[in-house]
């Protein structure tokens, strides 16, 4: 699958974060997804099943899982892929998802507020860390699961 394949489907299309999702589906410098490939990158929006959670700790980590998930969703606001989201990106992210309808300084003064808010270690950026603390009582596993099939 090419980039433009997965641009003609209308929910990416018009979801403000469609770009950020579609490359997640590509290595660095690809311009084609094999199906593995497709077929790793949705893995990680399968729900977790109780009996899931039981399995084998000492096995690989499934890609569906919590940290996996966090991992996932940490990259599409992290643009530089620096390991931390900076002010300037989550601006970014976030003039994506509302486009036009708040003003550039009210965008500032939640990106301010967010990394206040999040920053512990004083760098005025966004570890993955710092990420999964702010996240820890949302419910990741089911907002960033899909049922395929029933």
């Amino acid at each position: 699958l090419s980039r433009e394949d997965f641009q003609r489907i209308p929910e990416l299309a018009i979801n403000p974060l469609g770009d950020r999702i579609i490359n997640a589906f590509f290595s660095e410098g690809e311009d084609q997804v094999n199906f593995r490939g497709f077929m790793r990158t949705l893995a990680h929006f399968r729900p977790i099943e109780d009996n899931e959670k039981s399995k084998d700790q000492n096995g690989p980590e499934p890609l569906n899982s919590r940290s996996n998930k966090l991992h996932f969703a940490f990259r599409l606001y992290d643009l530089d892929k620096d390991d931390k989201i900076s002010r300037d990106e989550l601006l970014q992210v976030l003039r994506m998802m509302v486009g036009v309808n708040i003003s550039d300084e009210q965008l500032g003064s939640i990106a301010d507020r967010t990394i206040q808010e999040a920053d512990q270690d004083g760098d005025s950026a966004i570890s993955f860390a710092e990420f999964v603390k702010v996240l820890e009582k949302v419910d990741v596993e089911q907002k960033m699961s899909i049922r395929f099939l029933h």
